[in-house]
């Protein structure tokens, strides 16, 4: 079993670890009246979740089929990652601030998975497995968009129903406009870091054995290490066909 196809089945287990999860904190939240079933997905966290269920099931049968990722996937897979992670972070402080507040936030073993574990596994997983794309630049911008809708949506509908999903997004939970602002200013600046670093991440070269003969990034921009690897040994093949 080549390291392509094991990393293809992680993709398979983790897509389904994801989707124990999401049913787990669904029947959890019901069950101890922390939610209503109408609100369990208007959670930035448990959209981005689910579309992770589905991409990841996508990859891991490319990654069982085909020796390479297309495009499309690897920027998939960053936009997606950067929502997970941020939310993850975000969680994170607000059960930090509920604790110095002295309230108590229950943090049932699917928030953990959802939240923090599959996340950062994924990331290590990504960022090593065989196959993988380098992921534009133009990536980082584009991940704001689905936020920015997302909380537009929240807004219109928080009112209607009396309910937000983050309580730095309720009105009457924030001193004013600005604390609302700020919230909101630092929220996307999250989104645009993480972004950011999982670009960085996905340029990193891979371990030698990890590689394959399909990662011999033809698409590397002039300059980096692996065009100025493919130029070296280029250089070597020509001397030595011209002594031959």
């Amino acid at each position: 079993m080549n390291a392509r196809t094991v990393f293809g089945l992680l993709r398979l287990g983790a897509a389904a670890v994801c989707l124990a999860a999401l049913i787990h904190r669904l029947s959890w939240g019901l069950a101890s009246h922390t939610i209503a079933s109408q609100n369990f997905f208007a959670y930035l966290t448990n959209q981005s979740n689910i579309a992770f269920v589905v991409l990841l099931t996508i990859a891991g049968v490319i990654a069982l089929r085909t020796a390479r990722d297309p495009r499309w996937l690897t920027v998939a897979l960053a936009l997606v990652l950067t929502w997970t992670i941020t939310a993850g972070l975000v969680f994170a402080i607000l059960v930090w601030q509920a604790g110095i507040r002295g309230i108590r936030i229950d943090v049932p073993w699917s928030d953990q998975v959802l939240h923090f574990w599959l996340p950062a596994l994924t990331v290590a997983a990504w960022a090593l497995a065989p196959g993988h794309r380098s992921v534009p630049w133009r990536v980082v911008p584009v991940t704001l968009a689905y936020p920015v809708l997302w909380g537009v949506a929240t807004m219109i509908r928080g009112p209607m129903i009396g309910w937000y999903p983050y309580y730095f997004l309720d009105p009457r939970q924030v001193s004013g406009p600005l604390e609302f602002l700020a919230s909101a200013a630092i929220a996307l600046g999250s989104f645009a870091v993480v972004s950011t670093l999982l670009v960085l991440i996905s340029r990193m070269r891979l371990p030698r054995r990890l590689r394959t003969d399909a990662d011999d990034d033809a698409d590397a921009p002039d300059g980096s290490p692996v065009a100025d690897e493919r130029m070296s040994e280029d250089s070597v093949r020509e001397k030595t066909g011209a002594r031959s």
